[in-house]
Formats: structure tokens, sequence, C-alpha cells
């Protein structure tokens, strides 16, 4: 493994016990330029995970509590008017940042969760009519609370597809729960210190052109896309009707870039399959569309996903 990758880890290991998943994503994301959506339980440790992440690497770090009454100038900022002078000033919002956290996404409506569609594809942010790129590095994290829907609106399939990966993170082992009480119990959690930088970051991203990506692995994964949009060609007819719309290109993209990644994570100079198969559910739970006939019948897109990954023939 990169030794900057094994370092940044062990500091997030500082107060993150377990959740491999979780930091790991994380750092596809950051490296490979995606963003993360991320569902569980509260008290899981999410905001603890990227506030470590940006205090590790000394990046900015924003947080917005999406609400019902949230307005897109709160999140992106606005123009405002000067009575004194009679000028009219940008006020920037909290997306100007490196890392920001979209926490309860689903909570603001559809009008407040499509002003981060642009920033999150382009990198950029248009108030009026001036644009602002953003500085480099930029991810996104959105979290998702899966026990309340009270109060709740559904993320656009625009917005979903825009998420490189979403991530499902579940309550710790009974020993690692252990571990995080006997912290709590000693001296608290240790202090989270800086130890790399953004020039360290956009290194790991130059490392990424390195990584190889065989013609058949590519086409593994393309096959995989395709699986969810076409399942009765790859030979998993009974598919056909449980899926509604399959996976867009961007789900192919990301996958690329994601096994690039995990690749790199794993201190490889080449993507295996195995690779593909481990960023794979991730990639895609989040961009298929099921039909009625799978929701009765309790399937769900994880499922679906595994499915295909055993029934897609492996190079």
């Amino acid at each position: 493994m990169n030794d900057k990758i094994n370092i940044l880890k062990q500091e997030i290991g500082k107060i993150i016990v377990g959740q491999e998943d979780l930091v790991e994503s994380l750092l596809i994301g950051l490296i490979s330029g995606g963003h993360i959506l991320v569902e569980g339980v509260p008290g899981l440790a999410k905001t603890t995970a990227i506030n470590a992440l940006s205090k590790s690497i000394g990046l900015d770090f924003n947080r917005i509590q999406f609400t019902p009454d949230l307005l897109p100038s709160d999140v992106v900022g606005t123009e405002v008017y000067n009575q004194k002078d009679g000028t009219f000033s940008i006020r920037k919002g909290p997306v100007f940042t490196n890392l920001l956290l979209a926490d309860e996404i689903n909570r603001a409506p559809a009008k407040v969760q499509s002003a981060l569609l642009e920033v999150m594809q382009e990198k950029q942010i248009t108030i009026s009519d001036t644009t602002f790129k953003l500085d480099e590095p930029f991810l996104v994290m959105a979290t998702e609370n899966p026990v309340e829907q009270e109060g709740t609106y559904r993320l656009p399939e625009a917005q979903l597809d825009r998420f490189m990966m979403k991530v499902m993170v579940d309550y710790n082992t009974p020993e690692e729960e252990f571990e995080i009480v006997q912290r709590v119990a000693k001296n608290g959690f240790e202090e989270v210190h800086q130890v790399a930088t953004v020039e360290d970051i956009i290194s790991l991203k130059e490392q990424l052109k390195l990584i190889h990506v065989d013609d058949e692995v590519q086409r593994y994964m393309i096959n995989i896309v395709f699986a969810t949009r076409e399942p009765k060609k790859y030979g998993i007819s009974e598919l056909e009707d449980k899926i509604e719309f399959g996976a867009s290109p961007r789900a192919s993209i990301d996958m690329y870039k994601a096994s690039r990644t995990m690749a790199l994570l794993r201190g490889k100079d080449f993507v295996t399959p195995l690779d593909v198969a481990k960023v794979a559910t991730s990639i895609l739970r989040h961009r298929i569309i099921l039909s009625y006939q799978a929701e009765s019948s309790g399937l769900n897109s994880d499922k679906i996903v595994e499915q295909i990954i055993n029934s897609i023939k492996i190079p």
C-alpha cells in the first residue's frame, strides 16, 4: 500500500474504529474526484469520518444541515445589495470548500438538492452571472437516514447519478464497540493531526494514471453495467422484469475510476477483476431503478448486482 495512504488511514483510525468501507470510499472519492452518498442510522461516525479526513490533510471542511426550509442560496450563496454605495456583491455559500458534508440531504426538496448538481459535476458554481471554479480537491459526502421517512424527499435520479458510490454503513462489531467504549472510558479519543497535504493528494491523482487496466478487465466492467440494462442478453433473463432502468454510462466511468483507485489503495499497479467486484455494488446500487415486481418479491438492488456479478464471466 502507498505509504501516504497507510499513514492517512492510521491517523483517521485514531478516532474511527472499524467502518473500513466508509474510510476507503472517502479516500477513493477524494483521489479519483468522485462524490459519496452514505446511508446509515445516526451515531455511526459518518460526520466524524469526513471531519477526520479533512484534519489529516489540512483541508477546508463545511457542513450543511439539510432541512425542508433550506433555500438554494443557503447552499451556493447569493448576490447581496449594498445600500450604502448601491452596488451588488457576492456572498459565497458553504459549498466553497474542499470537503462538504451534506447532512440528511433527503430532508430538503428537489429544488435545493439540484443546487448541488453543477458543483458536483463541473466543480464550479454560478451565482447571478458570475461563475467560480472550486479549488481542488473537492468532495461531497451526503448522508441519508434510513429510519425516518417522514419529512423526507426522494433524491432525483439526476442527483443520484452524480454520486460515484453509495455506501451502506452498519453497526460496529461487538469487539469494535468494546474498543470504542474503552477509549472513551480511558482518555477519550486522540486528536487527529495533519499528516498529508494537498500536494500529496495531487500526487496520488497522478499515480492513478500509471495504474494499468487491461482491455479484458475494462470489458468486464462494461459487461456488468450493460447487464443492468439488458439482463436477458447476458443470460440473466430472470432479471428482465425486475429492473425498470439500468445504470447510466456515468456508472461505467465511475467504475473505471473507482477500480483504479482501489488498486492504488491495495498497493498494486494494475486492476484485477477482484478490484472491480469490490466496488461494483457501491457504484451500481443507487443507479438501478427496480420494477414493482422486484420490490413486491423482496429484491433490492444489492441482491440484483450480486446476481449480475456472479453471472458475468470473469476474464
